[in-house]
């Protein structure tokens, strides 16, 4: 999504899925500890529904509405961690995996084999 566009007037804009399917309207918008990029909306997806988390970064602003290249049904499957509090580390990567997006996180170290030879000596097996 464009990264110039100020949250603010995000919210309260109308929400569509892939098929143009409305959704709801953006309720809030949750920015990047990191770099302050908006990251994320949660859709109040109904008058007495809950808000789901969509992500930012693949959607696009049309016309003045959100569209979300994804179906409403995985949209509204989405994990319910409520709105007007942080999203943990561990939320948002659970948000990624839902959506299927890479993380970008990078793998965890590879243990070191090597551990306990010298530099410049052959392992003889012995």
């Amino acid at each position: 999504m464009q990264t110039d566009i100020d949250p603010r007037n995000l919210i309260g804009r109308k929400a569509f899925d892939r098929n143009g399917t409305k959704i709801g309207t953006i309720d809030e918008v949750y920015l990047d500890d990191a770099t302050g990029v908006p990251e994320w909306a949660a859709i109040r997806t109904g008058l007495f529904s809950r808000d789901a988390f969509v992500p930012l970064e693949p959607s696009e602003l049309v016309e003045g509405t959100l569209r979300i290249p994804f179906d409403r049904a995985l949209i509204k499957d989405a994990p319910d961690f409520g709105v007007g509090r942080h999203l943990s580390p561990e939320q948002e990567l659970q948000l990624y995996h839902h959506y299927g997006l890479d993380t970008a996180v990078p793998p965890p170290p590879r243990p070191d084999h090597e551990f306990g030879k010298l530099a410049g000596t052959e392992d003889t097996g012995a």
